[in-house]
């Protein structure tokens, strides 16, 4: 079979059409008949959703339904056997959940619109809305099973706009990787690529701006690995739930949706020397964003654990994992965060499948890609030379910094994890060379206001890449999506290296 030629898949009830793609091959997937969703997202008739960059995925259909599938996948299957059914029982519970914190909102803030029907239903006492830790390790399913609850609630049809919280650094969620953010959602995360799996930015869109991006509040941490700075790490998810707390004091219906955090596999290692850091940060977590739930995918030993730690004042339920969980080596992560930082400066360049006709200014909404219709995803970022002065640089910490257990006796730590130190770009170790850098925003006017690690709770508003440094001239050429001035804007290096 000509895999250029589209072809049919019919898929019974409770089944799933499951494919992996290789890199530089993209697959085009229409409904035929029938109702058919990608994880949580539904599908339209009659539209070809586009699927690249190595995206691996799997449409689910409740009732049955017939696709056609255009392009060249390297793997692709049906299975019977999904973990759906018990994914479906918990967007029902904590629809509920829901439901019943809005009504207890409503009945106490506004008691005199209240009927005897809301007061009986209210009975059994005040219900918090849901606030979900997902936990499990490395290739689990946590951030598809973080995206199919929410793609539920929003289709709910409430008027319903939980939080995403990501956690893990690795991944970027709607931002780049690095990153540690919050976004409400109010509409269905639609996939198309692992570069955006979570969503893409509204300052990450194409041109055209999408309807569907998203406005995040992100902080830089910088690196992929949790147990590089937990320290850092465990402040700035504290920042995220004050922030979260903040909006809920004037948002009813946000704070009754509630929230869902994905989280790092390292979360999950129960051994080594990363056990106290991870569990101090799922402690952060759990107390930042005051997490009633905490859903552990395929993992008895960890849910055992939650269980002993948490289970006393928080749900801890181990739900399964899915059969098309694909192992994920670190050459494909390391491409991934290529794809990520490429998408954000250059935009979405995207080769259709060979047997998909090319679209015309009357069928381009034919094709959709990320849930939007077809059109020039590509960007021209802008290349500028600035003055070493122009931009203030700083790290967090030492860049490689020894345990306190290798320091001479008697000696304590001259730098702390959590120090802001000015970086010269002059000298030639800087490390800024292809660095990726995060643009934060402007600290306090007011002096009076200010202190000394500032710096680490001033949110991301956006990304730069150091392309080459001229040392003699005292000036550096930077790479952005846009032109825009950098003089007086600070910024943060991380670990993260540019990639051709």
């Amino acid at each position: 079979m000509s895999f250029d030629m589209p072809r049919e898949w019919v898929l019974n009830p409770e089944s799933e059409y499951r494919f992996e793609l290789d890199p530089g091959t993209s697959l085009a997937i229409k409904l035929i008949h029938g109702q058919a969703e990608i994880f949580g997202a539904e599908l339209l008739d009659g539209k070809n959703y586009i699927f690249y960059e190595e995206c691996k995925a799997a449409v689910y259909t409740w009732r049955g339904c017939t696709l056609e599938v255009t392009g060249q996948p390297s793997v692709e299957y049906i299975s019977e056997e999904t973990p759906m059914s018990a994914y479906s029982n918990l967007h029902i519970a904590f629809e509920a959940m829901r439901v019943k914190a809005l009504l207890h909102t409503r009945i106490t803030t506004y008691p005199d619109t209240a009927t005897a029907q809301d007061i009986a239903d209210d009975s059994d006492g005040p219900s918090d809305a849901p606030r979900i830790l997902i936990l499990g390790p490395e290739c689990s399913g946590k951030t598809t099973v973080t995206k199919l609850l929410l793609n539920y609630a929003t289709r709910a049809g409430q008027g319903w706009s939980p939080m995403l919280v990501n956690v893990d650094p690795s991944e970027g969620g709607p931002m780049l990787p690095g990153a540690i953010s919050v976004t409400p959602i109010s509409f269905p995360i639609y996939t198309s690529t692992p570069a955006h799996c979570l969503g893409s930015a509204e300052t990450t869109a194409p041109t055209h701006i999408p309807s569907n991006s998203l406005l995040p509040l992100g902080y830089w941490y910088g690196h992929a690995q949790t147990k590089r700075n937990p320290l850092l790490l465990d402040r700035l998810i504290r920042n995220l739930g004050e922030n979260i707390w903040d909006r809920w004091d004037t948002d009813t219906q946000g704070k009754a949706s509630g929230l869902i955090v994905d989280t790092p596999s390292s979360f999950a290692a129960s051994s080594g020397s990363s056990n106290d850091h991870r569990n101090s940060l799922i402690k952060a977590c759990v107390d930042a964003f005051r997490i009633n739930v905490i859903l552990v995918v395929g993992h008895e030993k960890l849910n055992v654990e939650m269980q002993r730690t948490y289970g006393n004042n928080i749900s801890v339920v181990k739900i399964p994992k899915s059969g098309g969980v694909v192992e994920l080596d670190a050459l494909y992560r390391s491409r991934i965060h290529k794809y990520q930082m490429h998408s954000y400066m250059y935009g979405e360049r995207i080769t259709l499948p060979k047997g998909l006709a090319q679209p015309t200014s009357t069928s381009a909404n034919s094709i959709l890609i990320a849930g939007e219709p077809y059109s020039d995803f590509t960007l021209s970022p802008s290349s500028t030379i600035v003055p070493f002065g122009d931009l203030s640089i700083w790290r967090i910490g030492e860049e490689t910094m020894a345990p306190t257990s290798a320091l001479p006796i008697g000696a304590t730590r001259v730098v702390s994890e959590m120090q802001p130190l000015l970086v010269d770009p002059s000298q030639s170790g800087s490390g800024l060379y292809n660095s990726l850098l995060a643009i934060i925003a402007p600290p306090n006017p007011d002096e009076s206001e200010r202190y000394d690690e500032e710096i680490l709770d001033l949110h991301i508003v956006g990304f730069i890449v150091i392309s080459s440094i001229d040392i003699p001239n005292k000036r550096m050429t930077v790479l952005a999506p846009s032109q825009a001035s950098l003089v007086g804007k600070t910024a943060i290096v991380g670990s993260f290296e540019w990639q051709e």
